[in-house]
């Protein structure tokens, strides 16, 4: 199909596979409709600037598996200042597949069979086993346009009813007294880069109507109930058989062993790597005390230090007691493997500490605890009530624009 403008003496051409009723030139926007005679009359010309257009009619695309042309181009706006491009495609097999752009966000959109009227009282719509929200009613003007069209271009503004289920959109249209509905989904911009290659596509601002989330709340929480299950179970699993073991536990008098080493008798673990806990007493006052452990294994000779400073301290000072310290203490050698063991203790005092008699030490293996899975289970919910924030941030901003926002 060729047509020639007679304003701008542009000659279009274009091979559609419908009859045009509409046409408007990509040059100079001047409407021409068919007369009953079947040659294209000028009727008007558009006068609004044609911004966001990044396709253009005769652009070829492969989407949804067929390659596309596009064909037509409108520009709608809603009162006072909300514009958006609709670009018309159709491929070999005279299939309709339509693209709306706003904000550099993108919709793909085909027509659904006729559906009931829609009434403004209907604030959720179900479709193919989804409840779709109403997001708005609105009055639209075609403010511009390029190509061929199936349809006559209207004079009147386009009533529109919007419902969705982010990435899902149900668009019901009411022009020219009749009703036609879409159902579409969000596209990401990398996917109709790839099939248009050439397209500079405008850059993305705001949060689309039906602009996915990053995560799935339901799917997190869901996600998560499985981690924290199996991290329950897989710690149940491996401690099952174990038993706590007390492999120390003695007075020392510092009369005997203060800075002095002292060797344990040998003992055997049995069993997975589990924590050992050394619990330690003495009675500092206004002083100081210090244990070291050494932990060796006799199958490798390996061996494993730690140490614990002990320190209370007290006094009365601008007419209050205070106190500073404790005298007991408790720390542990992580991660402690089956085998056969003895321990080397030095226990030390302060020397001018002379009522300090004893150091009273406890060591055990594998004392009950559930301390690490629980980290990561809280972890865990911390993680998922931040999501749930963000989420809901997200939706606050999605809904910003409707009149039906339940996020006030």
């Amino acid at each position: 199909m060729k047509i020639p403008c007679y304003d701008c003496n542009t000659e279009t051409e274009l091979e559609v596979g419908f009859e045009a009723v509409n046409f408007v030139c990509p040059t100079c926007f001047s409407v021409y409709s068919v007369d009953d005679e079947g040659r294209f009359r000028r009727k008007s010309q558009y006068k609004a600037p044609f911004n966001d257009c990044p396709l253009e009619i005769g652009d070829t695309g492969f989407l949804k598996g067929s390659e596309y042309m596009v064909t037509g181009i409108l520009r709608k706006n809603v009162y006072p200042n909300y514009a958006w491009t609709e670009f018309i495609l159709q491929n070999k097999e005279k299939e309709f597949l339509y693209l709306s752009l706003s904000n550099g966000h993108w919709m793909m959109l085909t027509e659904m069979e006729k559906i009931d009227d829609i009434k403004k009282g209907v604030k959720v719509l179900k479709y193919d086993g989804r409840d779709y929200d109403l997001f708005e009613h609105s009055d639209a003007d075609i403010i511009n346009a390029k190509g061929f069209f199936d349809f006559q271009l209207p004079n009147k503004r386009i009533h529109l009813a919007e419902f969705i289920n982010p990435p899902y959109i149900v668009s019901v249209e009411r022009m020219n007294n009749v009703q036609t509905a879409f159902h579409g989904e969000y596209v990401r911009k990398a996917t109709i880069q790839r099939a248009f290659k050439e397209a500079d596509l405008p850059y993305q601002s705001g949060i689309s109507m039906i602009q996915p989330t990053r995560f799935d709340l339901r799917n997190t929480a869901v996600i998560f109930c499985l981690f924290a299950l199996l991290i329950i179970t897989a710690n149940w699993y491996i401690y099952k058989d174990q038993v706590e073991q007390n492999v120390f536990n003695s007075r020392i008098k510092f009369s005997e062993f203060d800075n002095k080493e002292m060797t344990s008798p040998s003992f055997v673990l049995n069993g997975a790597s589990a924590p050992m806990t050394i619990k330690v007493s003495t009675g500092v006052n206004n002083s100081w005390a210090n244990l070291n452990v050494a932990l060796i294994n006799e199958d490798t000779n390996d061996e494993i230090y730690a140490n614990k400073d002990i320190e209370y301290y007290y006094g009365y000072s601008d007419g209050e007691s205070w106190t500073e310290g404790s005298q007991s203490e408790k720390f542990n050698i992580c991660g402690v493997e089956g085998g056969k063991y003895h321990l080397l203790i030095t226990p030390m005092k302060a020397p001018e500490d002379l009522g300090n008699s004893e150091m009273e030490v406890s060591v055990v293996w594998n004392e009950p605890s559930n301390r690490n899975a629980w980290l990561v289970i809280i972890g865990m919910i911390v993680i998922y009530f931040i999501v749930r924030y963000y989420r809901n941030q997200f939706e606050k901003k999605r809904w910003a624009d409707s009149s039906y926002s339940n996020y006030e």
